[in-house]
């Protein structure tokens, strides 16, 4: 027993790092100056390390810790994607006005968001139905907290108790419709899981009920419709760092999660290489359901986002129109659909933190995040308009961004399924939200400012910042090769 922990231990050390990191914040807090940012340079450092074994673990696939958590090529592709959003995020916060007004509870900050990155990690690399819970929750507790970290201000506070609300109910309905499988297989492990459903199933009616019940939770972590209410007030009322890390991180975690629960636990001993393993389930066409919320979603998205003056609330639907773009890879679980969610994912981590981080530049600024009041920037910001510009671009899908290449092998991958009306909808409404993105350039360069208004500037730092998160988005666009192949050999999952 001794030898096995030892073992699981050595292929468990990037979270390790992260908990030593949770500790470390902890304590640096505690005898530290609060005026200055040392716990964000921590998170920083722990993260970076905790990178670095990421990186170490490519090649690995095995079990550990008694088969309840796994290192696969799957769950590295997935830890790299969580842990450069935390970096990239920390960026953020260091830079972000609004938290500079609660620099005294900065500790606080950066240590609930060790624990929202730690629970992401274990919820992409969970094979047993407890672990993958536990790991939902020790996230979903962290982001309510993070939230309202702003508490000052009423809308944080009032957008923290909406998420926690909807957060508790959602997580209640998922761990019933995890106990009722658990209850109809006999096993906690998704490999058991799937062997208990090959053998076939007495109830398929519990069956139904119990995957209905776990899309409920897994769709409001992913904010697709009709799981969605949450995000718009949510993203609203949080810092801007925040909004961002739940537009990207927690989608990252949850397709994660999402992926590997229903792949593994559905699937039979063809599905990987044929129409998905959606056919396994007797009773209900389940390809059906997922496509409609996933068109739901692009509609009900990109109609709403039409209206939206909030910056924030803008991105807010627009990422429940992602959301729905994502889930077309859902609806057939199949090798080149589960390739095309993580090519889409990765690529959506620059492009969408890209159209935050300018909003959060701007927000420092102007102190607004009114659309309207974007008037003029482009002539006062030029730098930074161009890049929310080229960031709005990709988000809509125009050559030749890295958004064009994701939602290329988004749709390719629906098409080889047989979903030409699914496509249909994507791209109408991939139309549609270019209204909304045009309306923010339109107001950036299509506006003269006044003459009482003077440049704004920003420091070095921060243009160096947005070209890190511009060259991504623009070259993964043209030269895509490595990314395309690091997705593909990392579809692998153990024991598939």
């Amino acid at each position: 027993m001794i030898e096995h922990t030892l073992h699981s231990l050595s292929q468990f050390l990037p979270e390790i790092v992260i908990v030593i990191t949770l500790c470390v914040i902890i304590v640096a807090d505690l005898v530290t100056k609060k005026d200055r940012n040392i716990t964000g340079y921590l998170f920083l450092g722990g993260l970076v390390v905790s990178g670095f074994l990421v990186l170490q673990q490519i090649g690995l696939n095995e079990l550990f810790f008694y088969d309840m958590v796994v290192v696969d090529p799957f769950a590295v592709y997935f830890k790299v994607m969580i842990v450069l959003t935390g970096i990239l995020i920390t960026f953020f916060s260091l830079q972000s006005r609004e938290l500079a007004d609660y620099r005294s509870r900065i500790g606080e900050f950066y240590m609930l968001l060790s624990g929202m990155i730690l629970g992401m990690m274990l919820m992409v690399s969970s094979t047993n139905i407890l672990m993958m819970y536990l790991a939902f929750e020790l996230t979903s507790i962290s982001s309510y907290v993070l939230v309202g970290f702003t508490k000052k201000i009423p809308i944080s506070a009032e957008a923290s108790m909406k998420y926690i609300v909807y957060g508790s109910v959602s997580s209640g309905v998922m761990l019933y419709g995890l106990s009722l499988l658990i209850g109809l297989t006999g096993g906690t492990d998704i490999f058991v899981v799937n062997e208990a459903l090959s053998a076939g199933v007495s109830n398929p009616l519990i069956l139904n009920i119990s995957i209905l019940m776990i899309l409920v939770g897994m769709g409001f972590k992913i904010a697709v419709v009709p799981f969605h209410f949450w995000a718009p007030d949510v993203y609203e009322g949080a810092p801007i760092s925040i909004a961002a890390i739940l537009a990207v991180a927690s989608k990252i975690a949850a397709f994660g999660l999402l992926l590997r629960f229903f792949t593994v636990s559905f699937s039979d001993p063809n599905g990987m290489l044929g129409e998905g393993i959606w056919q396994m389930i007797e009773g209900v066409q389940w390809t059906w359901i997922v496509s409609t919320m996933a068109a739901l979603a692009m509609i009900v998205g990109n109609l709403t986002a039409l209206k939206q003056d909030n910056i924030k609330r803008m991105l807010a639907y627009s990422s429940i129109a992602h959301a729905g773009y994502l889930l077309m890879g859902v609806v057939m679980l199949a090798e080149e659909g589960i390739a095309s969610i993580m090519i889409y994912l990765f690529i959506y981590i620059f492009m969408n933190l890209g159209a935050f981080y300018v909003a959060m530049l701007f927000s420092n600024k102007l102190e607004t995040e009114s659309i309207e009041q974007y008037k003029g920037l482009g002539f006062r910001a030029p730098l930074e308009s161009v890049g929310m510009t080229i960031f709005l671009i990709a988000l809509t899908g125009i050559p030749p961004t890295g958004g064009f290449v994701a939602k290329l092998y988004i749709f390719g991958a629906a098409v080889s399924g047989g979903w030409f009306w699914l496509v249909a909808i994507a791209g109408i409404t991939t139309v549609i939200s270019l209204f909304y993105y045009i309306r923010v350039v339109r107001n950036l360069f299509f506006y003269r400012p006044s003459k009482e208004t003077s440049p704004i500037s920003f420091s070095i730092g921060a243009k160096v910042f947005l070209f890190v998160l511009l060259i991504p988005t623009i070259l993964l666009g043209i030269y895509f090769e490595p990314l395309l192949s690091f997705a593909k050999e990392s579809v692998q999952m153990f024991g598939m």
